[in-house]
């Protein structure tokens, strides 16, 4: 085992890893629905469980959203 190739491939897997666990990664990827401010999160939450409360029931015939 080539000890340097080793480290060289741990330190770049470190660095990646701290890159792409940053919240504003997945977020600037649109894998979420973005960054709440703190100061914002009952103005948000509020807001969602008013949305689900008032929506209407339907049914369905499908099986919601697959995700690859």
């Amino acid at each position: 085992v080539d000890e340097q190739k080793l480290g060289v491939m741990k330190a770049m897997t470190e660095s990646m890893i701290d890159k792409e666990s940053d919240p504003y990664f997945a977020t600037a990827r649109l894998w979420d629905d973005g960054i709440i401010d703190p100061r914002d999160t009952r103005t948000v939450l509020a807001i969602a469980l008013s949305a689900a409360y008032t929506a209407p029931v339907r049914g369905t015939t499908s099986w919601g959203v697959f995700r690859h």
